[in-house]
């Protein structure tokens, strides 16, 4: 009996010895001291969910300054230290005569191949109840006439080289604000959709609620006549949204974020300036969130702002690109339009969000990996059902703007790589 439990004990503490010279093994392969235990993702090279259009910002005349030739090749160009936008959203005046303050902007951007689209904030003000650029509603009897104000719109942006990929209806027709603005309840813009959609020459983008509220959308989407009209089911993220929509996939509609910012707010309690890099990470969650929940586009609010991708010189040098125009670049300057996202498994894990991309045309594969946590995190990713020879990795964090790194091999079908703390990744293959 007690030379049974020697022979036990002896056991146990050679398993024991194993497992801790196996773990030692595993830790040693981590070079950074802060490095956890690695993560595993397989990203399903053929499982596709949406295509994707692109990533932008909002260029308003006049509400603020136009961009300089500077700033457009900054926002537009995907080289390095240029963001690689591919969409640009214009509004869409109450005035012909400010029609034109669009098309100097507008121009440049489409020649270098970024796709326009426009949001109306008010209808002319003599075809609104109230009379007034702000709040009212339309105008019944003026749904013909302010059908053919978006048109003349659309005219005009094609007939100056300028033309609109889409137009939208109402920027934020479910909200009451003291800024230019007009409300729509979701009877009044099935109406609108089924009935004047077709004579406005373009796409159409509907219904652009402040937080993707079903409650104006799903009307449009089941009235046969008016969803038949609706190209682009496109909303804002503000306090909600960011979820798949079934409904418009059950209905073949590509779902658009079109509008949103992170601010706090003025200084010293601001998230852009006190603690920048705060709200550069929750502008690139909100972009993952996004790309996860089946959406195909990203549209930040300015382009040229403080709290924007570009600075506006408030509180950094005009022109200079922001920390979060940084993070956006590391979708913009790589995901193209025309990309599909493809599913990864470990999406929705706690410390890191993953999102993986490929291009049809080129085989390129692009996965992008935010880690929140405040340690690296050595992450194992596999891909299936294809493969790539390298990946290089361009990474941003609170001291590096979308920095090349070394390129990484991929050996039978997975690689390796350390997330750095806080930080977001895009490998993009090769």
């Amino acid at each position: 009996m007690f030379l049974k439990k020697v022979i036990t004990l002896v056991k146990f503490t050679l398993v024991l010895v194993l497992l801790l010279s196996a773990c030692t093994q595993k830790n040693t392969s981590i070079t950074e001291p802060n490095t956890i235990l690695p993560k595993e993702v397989t990203v399903h090279l053929n499982d596709t969910r949406q295509i994707i259009r692109g990533f932008g910002a909002a260029n308003i005349m006049p509400w603020r300054p136009d961009m300089t030739a500077e700033e457009i090749n900054t926002a537009f160009g995907t080289g390095e230290g240029q963001l690689g936008f591919s969409l640009l959203r214009l509004r869409v005046p109450y005035q012909e005569s400010e029609f034109s303050l669009n098309l100097a902007t507008a121009q440049a951007a489409y020649a270098l191949g970024v796709t326009l689209i426009a949001s109306p904030w008010s209808p002319p003000p003599a075809l609104k109840t109230n009379n007034n650029i702000v709040g009212g509603e339309l105008e019944i009897s003026h749904y013909d006439d302010y059908a053919a104000h978006l048109k003349s719109f659309v005219d005009y942006m094609s007939d100056n080289g300028a033309p609109l990929y889409a137009i939208s209806v109402q920027n934020e027709p479910d909200v009451r604000v003291s800024y230019e603005s007009c409300d729509w309840n979701a009877a009044q813009m099935v109406k609108f959709i089924k009935e004047n959609a077709p004579t406005i020459g373009t796409k159409i983008i509907a219904p652009e609620s402040y937080r993707f509220r079903r409650k104006i959308s799903d009307p449009i989407l089941n009235d046969s006549a008016a969803c038949a009209n609706l190209d682009i089911l496109g909303g804002h993220i503000y306090g909600g949204g960011r979820t798949p929509y079934p409904l418009a996939e059950e209905k073949g509609k590509e779902v658009w974020m079109t509008e949103y910012l992170i601010n706090s707010g003025s200084p010293p309690a601001n998230l852009d300036i006190d603690i920048g890099w705060t709200g550069a990470m929750m502008t690139a969650e909100s972009i993952n969130d996004c790309m996860n929940a089946n959406m195909s586009t990203y549209v930040w609010w300015y382009i040229v702002r403080y709290y924007g991708p570009i600075a506006d010189g408030t509180y950094a040098d005009k022109g200079e690109v922001t920390k979060k125009g940084y993070v956006m670049s590391q979708f913009a300057r790589f995901i193209r339009p025309g990309y599909y996202r493809v599913e990864c498994n470990s999406s929705q894990q706690e410390d890191i969000s993953i999102t993986a991309y490929t291009d049809n045309a080129s085989s390129k594969i692009v996965i992008v990996a935010i880690n929140i946590s405040s340690k690296a995190i050595a992450h194992i990713f596999t891909l299936q059902n294809g493969n790539a020879e390298t990946f290089t990795p361009y990474l941003t964090t609170e001291t590096k703007n979308c920095n090349q790194e070394n390129s990484i091999a991929v050996s039978d079908g997975s690689f390796t790589a350390s997330l750095e703390a806080s930080s977001i990744t895009t490998f993009v293959s090769n």
